[in-house]
C-alpha cells in the first residue's frame, strides 16, 4: 500500500524546490534583523521549524502521505542522536572541568606562556596538533579550545579571532586525521582508500592552513600594541590561583580524554567519562571551591556528589567579584546545550525533508547538466556541499549527498575518485562551522561562547581550503585522471 502511494506522488517542480529556500532566506534574515545575535536563543529555531513545515506541505501537495513526512522527520532526528549525546556530554564536561580546576589551570599556565603578539597563530597550531592526534574537531574545541578562548579574554585579545583560530586548527586536524569519522566516511562514500584520501587532502589543507597562520600572525602583530594595557597583572593571576588549587594534577581529566580518544572510545562516552572523573578529582583537589559552589560546608561525600551533579546539569558558577574570572569559569552544564539541540533538530529535519521528497535533486540535476568544464563541475560540487550545509544543517548530509550524486559524473568524465573525495571534504566538512544553524556552527558557537556570526570572518582555513580545491579544478593542478567509465550510482565501498 505504501509503495503504491509513493508511486502516485508527483515529481517536484522547480518552484516547489525554490520556495523552501526562499522561505529559509527570508525567515533567517528576518530573525537576525529583528533580534540580532539573540536570534540564536529561539527566533532562529522557530524559523527553521516553519521552513520544515513548508517543505512538509509541499510534499503533501505532491501526493506524499503524512506518514511519509513523519517517517522522514523521525529519520532526521535519528541521524543526529550521536550529536545529541555528544553535546550533552560536552556541556557536562565544561561544567565539571571548571569545578575541578582543569580549565582554570589551562588558562593560568597559558597566560604565563602565550604572548598576545603570537597568540592567535599559537592557538591555531595547538588546536591543529590536538585535532590531528584525536581526530575530532568537536572534542578539540570543547577542551583546548574553551581554555584558549578563556585565555584570550584575560589577555585582552579578541575572543572572536581566537575562536576562528581554534576552528581553523580543529578542522585542519579533523579532515586530515585517520582517526576522524568524517575523513573515513568521505573516503568510503567515494570509494577510495582512506590513506590515499588523506594524501590528497594535504595538497589543499596544508597551504590553506599556512595562509591562515600568516593571517593570524599579522592580526596578532597589528593588535598587540593595542592590548598591552589590558594584559592581566600578577595580582589578577594570583586571584585565579587563590580561587582554585592550580596544579598539573588538574590536567588529568584532559589526559584521560586524550587516551580514550586515541583508543577510539565513542566520543560521547569519552567526554562523559572525563566529566565524571573531573568531578571525582575535584572532591580531593578543590574542596573549598565545592563548598563555595554548594553554598556551605557539609558532608564531604554528599557535597562532592551534589557539586558534580549540579555542574553537569546546569554548569559551574562562581562569584569572585572579578568579572573576567567569573565569566571564564561560570559556564557549562547540559542545560546550556538545549538551545543548540533545538537548532539542530529544526535544521536537520528541514534538510531531510528536502532530500527525501526530491527537492534537492530538482535543483542539483540541472547544475550537473550545465557544468560542461572540469572547473565548473568542481564549483558545482562546492556549491552543492556548501548549500547543503546551509539548507540541511548537517555536515554529514553535505558530505554524503555530493559523494553519491557526483560520483558517477566524475567517473564518466575520467576524473579519479580521489578528486571528488578531496573536494567533498573541502566543501562539506570545513564550511559546516560557518553556518550558525548547522550542527557544527551551532556546536562551536555554544561551546566556545562566541557567536558563529562573530567568529565567521576569522575562520580563515574554512574559506581558503575550499577555494584552493575549486581553483585546482579550474587550473588542472593536482587533478588526477583515469579511464572514463560509467558506474552504478550507489555509494562506493572503501577498498
Amino acid at each position: 500500500m505504501a509503495e503504491r502511494e509513493v508511486r502516485k506522488a508527483r515529481q517536484p517542480s522547480l518552484i516547489d524546490a525554490i520556495v523552501p529556500l526562499i522561505a529559509l532566506a527570508v525567515l533567517i534574515a528576518g530573525s537576525l534583523a529583528l533580534f540580532g545575535l539573540d536570534a540564536l536563543d529561539g527566533p532562529l529555531q522557530v524559523a527553521l521549524v516553519i521552513c520544515a513545515a513548508i517543505a512538509a506541505l509541499i510534499a503533501l501537495k505532491n501526493g506524499h502521505t503524512w506518514d511519509e513526512v513523519q517517517s522522514a522527520g523521525q529519520e532526521a532526528i535519528a541521524s543526529v542522536t550521536s550529536a545529541l549525546f555528544i553535546l550533552l556530554a560536552v556541556g557536562a564536561l565544561i561544567g565539571t572541568w571548571n569545578l575541578s580546576g582543569t580549565i582554570p589551570t589551562l588558562v593560568y599556565y597559558g597566560i604565563q606562556i602565550l604572548s598576545p603578539s603570537w597568540f592567535y597563530a599559537a592557538t591555531a597550531v595547538i588546536c591543529g596538533i590536538v585535532a590531528l592526534s584525536i581526530g575530532s574537531s568537536w572534542t578539540t574545541a570543547a577542551t583546548i579550545g574553551v581554555g584558549l578562548v578563556g585565555i584570550a579574554t584575560l589577555l585582552g585579545v579578541s575572543p572572536a579571532i581566537t575562536a576562528g583560530a581554534v576552528i581553523s586548527g580543529a578542522y585542519l586536524g579533523d579532515k586530515t586525521s585517520p582517526l576522524s569519522e568524517t575523513t573515513v566516511l568521505t573516503a568510503q562514500m567515494v570509494g577510495v582508500d582512506t590513506r590515499e584520501h588523506i594524501k590528497r587532502q594535504v595538497w589543499t589543507s596544508v597551504p590553506a592552513f599556512l595562509v591562515a597562520l600568516a593571517v593570524f600572525f599579522v592580526l596578532g602583530l597589528v593588535m598587540a600594541p593595542d592590548v598591552h594595557d589590558t594584559v592581566p597583572t600578577s595580582t589578577e593571576l594570583a586571584d585565579l590561583d587563590q580561587l582554585f588549587w592550580i596544579s598539573p594534577v588538574n590536567l588529568l581529566p584532559l589526559l584521560l580524554l586524550v587516551v580514550l580518544s586515541v583508543r577510539k572510545a565513542p566520543a560521547s562516552l569519552s567526554l562523559l567519562g572525563s566529566a565524571l572523573f573531573a568531578g571525582l578529582l575535584a572532591a580531593f583537589t578543590q574542596r573549598q571551591v565545592i563548598a563555595d559552589f554548594i553554598a556551605g560546608p557539609g558532608n564531604v561525600v554528599v557535597e562532592s556528589i551534589k557539586a558534580t551533579w549540579l555542574a553537569m546539569a546546569t554548569g559551574f558558577h562562581a562569584d569572585t567579584g572579578i568579572a573576567d574570572v567569573d565569566r571564564l569559569v561560570s559556564r557549562g552544564g547540559m542545560s546550556s546545550m538545549l538551545f543548540t539541540l533545538w537548532l539542530i533538530f529544526g535544521a536537520v529535519t528541514f534538510g531531510v525533508l528536502l532530500e527525501k521528497f526530491g527537492l534537492i535533486a530538482r535543483l542539483v540535476d540541472p547544475m550537473i547538466a550545465s557544468a560542461k568544464s572540469t572547473g565548473r563541475l568542481f564549483f558545482t560540487v562546492f556549491a552543492c556541499a556548501f548549500g547543503l550545509n546551509i539548507v540541511a544543517g548537517d555536515q554529514y548530509i553535505a558530505l554524503v549527498l555530493p559523494a553519491r550524486v557526483f560520483r558517477v559524473e566524475f567517473a564518466r568524465r575520467g576524473l579519479a575518485p580521489t578528486n571528488l573525495s578531496r573536494l567533498t571534504a573541502d566543501s562539506g566538512t570545513v564550511t559546516s562551522p560557518l553556518v550558525p544553524w548547522n550542527s557544527c556552527g551551532a556546536f562551536m558557537g555554544a561551546t566556545l561562547g562566541v557567536s558563529t556570526i562573530l567568529y565567521l570572518p576569522y575562520a580563515i582555513f574554512c574559506y581558503v581550503s575550499p577555494a584552493l580545491s575549486v581553483l585546482y579544478g579550474i587550473t588542472g593542478f593536482k587533478i588526477e585522471k583515469v579511464e572514463p567509465v560509467a558506474l552504478d550510482p550507489s555509494p562506493g565501498r572503501s577498498e
